[in-house]
């Protein structure tokens, strides 16, 4: 099933602009959240077929974040594509530790991040 609907939680307005703008550009329906609190808000008004993660946000990091959404029963099947600066192959590996499907490091490549999306729909 292609991806549609893609929630985007990053706490840069500069990158959400961007990959919303990228992503509505190739017909994706896009809802940004700045944080947890306002990423469950999203969840909560309907499920993505996709979640765009950055890292390092205040509060509740994109680890923590993508743990606690991967383990909710009625969020399990959502794939996260952790987007982040963390560049290390041990931040890769421990990002997919957390549940995320997929790790991209910004500044993002259009077409890599096309093509990850396209593999998971």
């Amino acid at each position: 099933m292609p991806i549609r609907s893609v929630l985007i939680i990053d706490d840069s307005k500069t990158e959400l602009m961007f990959l919303s703008d990228l992503l509505q550009k190739n017909n994706m329906s896009v809802r940004t959240a700045e944080g947890a609190d306002e990423a469950f808000k999203r969840l909560a008004e309907g499920k993505p077929d996709l979640i765009l993660m950055d890292v390092v946000m205040p509060g509740q990091n994109g680890y923590q974040l993508t743990r606690a959404i991967s383990r909710l029963p009625e969020y399990t099947g959502i794939p996260i594509i952790l987007c982040t600066s963390k560049s290390l192959e041990t931040d890769r590996v421990w990002g997919m530790r957390q549940g995320a499907r997929d790790y991209i490091t910004k500044p993002v490549n259009p077409s890599e991040l096309l093509a990850k999306i396209k593999a998971l729909g």
